[in-house]
């Protein structure tokens, strides 16, 4: 009997050979701040891809310039880009596994320096950041204070997200994710840590989640019906006053009613917190959202092991278990994971054989 984590799934127009797949992972490395998309990145996502995970998805991919997270964050705000995206999508395709794209604006946490620089906090203009925008003009502890959206500017991003959604598309992208999780732009006006609006966009939940769906509504209406459309959610800020698990079960149900297809369930980042990890800590909360909002759902969060994924598969708590870290040591833990777990796959790189992987 094949195991749950190798069977396949399917999503509207889309079937994808496992339930194992790449958590979009920031490599912050378009060196020449143009959202380029590289060499690094189709090695990186290419040998993902050639490790046998069922879909391998691109990094926080910005909609608009002034929506990246560092200067070095990839984009697809323009035709190049999708371009240059198009030759990793279609190496991902060559060795079977599809390729999704988490489309992404950073809201008042972009324009910061990369993790391995020495400097932290906001980049100055001078070497080559940008002013920073956000629901409200409350910022980030440690980062530069953002400018406040008007509605027309919400709703031009949402324009946005739709208009990278088709270069995405164009470029052979299978699935899409709208990121709304991590305390970036969509996340911002869902919590009312960050959003203190009085207008149709702040306020109840109703009006919170206003732009997220919005931006669903474009997207979907872009992509037709069917694009797998996914969107990742923090599920609590864990901090009090915050965002909750309830208030994203609630609004999870209101974006499967605006097309949404999956809920791709992780948490914090909008707000400084004390979180206690350990194993799967964050598999409960996909677990509440596939069953009171009734939509498909992914765990994340220090899931490492193949016999943790196939549980939580297997026993329903999600349906499809995304790894990050884990695959950034070993990208070849898919196939690895199939011969722990006694699956029977034939997408095991021919090129290898004589170095068959053993669990």
């Amino acid at each position: 009997m094949q195991p749950a984590l190798f069977t396949p799934i399917t999503i509207r127009g889309t079937t994808v050979r496992n339930r194992l797949w790449v958590s979009p992972m920031c490599q912050y490395s378009a060196e020449n701040q143009d959202g380029m998309p590289s060499d690094w990145h189709l090695v990186h996502l290419g040998g993902l891809a050639r490790g046998g995970a069922g879909a391998v998805f691109a990094e926080a991919t910005a909609v608009v310039p002034e929506g990246r997270i560092s200067p070095q964050d990839l984009g697809i705000w323009n035709d190049s880009q999708r371009l240059a995206f198009a030759g990793i999508v279609e190496f991902i395709h060559s060795q079977g596994a599809a390729a999704g794209i988490q489309l992404a604006h950073a809201g008042r946490k972009a324009s910061t320096f990369r993790p391995w620089d020495e400097r932290t906090g906001t980049v100055p203009m001078a070497d080559g950041g940008w002013p920073t925008v956000a629901p409200s003009p409350v910022a980030y502890p440690g980062y530069a204070e953002p400018r406040e959206m008007p509605a027309a500017d919400i709703r031009a991003v949402s324009a946005a997200f739709a208009a990278a959604a088709r270069r995405a598309l164009d470029a052979g992208f299978d699935l899409i994710e709208i990121h709304a999780a991590h305390g970036y732009l969509l996340h911002e006006f869902l919590s009312p840590l960050s959003n203190r609006r009085s207008d149709g966009y702040g306020g109840s939940l109703e009006n919170r989640a206003r732009a997220l769906l919005e931006t669903i509504d474009a997207v979907r209406a872009e992509a037709g019906p069917e694009v797998p459309l996914l969107v990742r959610f923090s599920a609590t800020d864990w901090v009090e006053g915050g965002w909750t698990p309830g208030d994203t079960a609630i609004v999870a149900g209101w974006a499967r009613e605006h097309g949404a297809d999956m809920a791709d369930v992780s948490s914090g980042g909008n707000v400084p917190a004390r979180i206690t990890v350990g194993p799967g800590y964050q598999v409960p909360f996909a677990t509440s959202v596939r069953t009171r909002a009734h939509i498909p759902s992914i765990a994340v969060g220090l899931i490492e092991e193949p016999r943790q994924a196939e549980q939580i598969v297997a026993t329903g708590l999600a349906d499809v278990v995304m790894m990050g870290r884990a695959l950034l040591r070993d990208p070849n833990l898919p196939l690895r994971a199939a011969a722990t777990l006694g699956a029977d796959i034939d997408y095991a790189p021919q090129q290898y054989h004589r170095a068959p992987i053993q669990q």
